[in-house]
């Protein structure tokens, strides 16, 4: 029951941060998401409905240069690398759509090596 509620109440969470959001379509969202073994994020434009770049520990970019992807250096590396695609596609500024995770941790990591790359929330 206990993990039921937790998931209840990240749900809620990312329902009022999606309203916040995507009242404003002049940038795009970074949307993040987390499991326990790996960690994913994506740049999405919500005006065309298309995702422009994404990197996951999941990509054949990140398993060459680590192996678990459930940890804060996994966090950062793939938020390094979905600066380095947005930065070369052009993408200068995004909203941080946390997806009802709290702003700690890998969710955290992931932000602060996108805005080592150059982007800004």
């Amino acid at each position: 029951m206990k993990t039921l509620e937790r998931e209840r109440l990240r749900l809620s969470r990312k329902k009022r941060i999606k309203l916040k959001v995507q009242k404003k379509k002049n940038r795009p969202r970074l949307t993040v998401f987390r499991s326990s073994k790996h960690i994913y994020a994506q740049i999405v434009d919500d005006k065309d409905g298309k995702t422009l770049v994404s990197s996951s520990s999941l990509t054949k970019g990140f398993k060459e240069q680590m192996k678990n992807g459930g940890n804060l250096k996994a966090a950062s590396l793939v938020g390094a690398l979905i600066g380095e695609q947005a930065a070369a596609k052009g993408i200068q500024e995004v909203y941080c759509d946390r997806n009802g995770f709290h702003y700690t941790g890998r969710v955290k990591a992931l932000a602060d090596a996108v805005r080592e790359k150059g982007i800004k929330f």
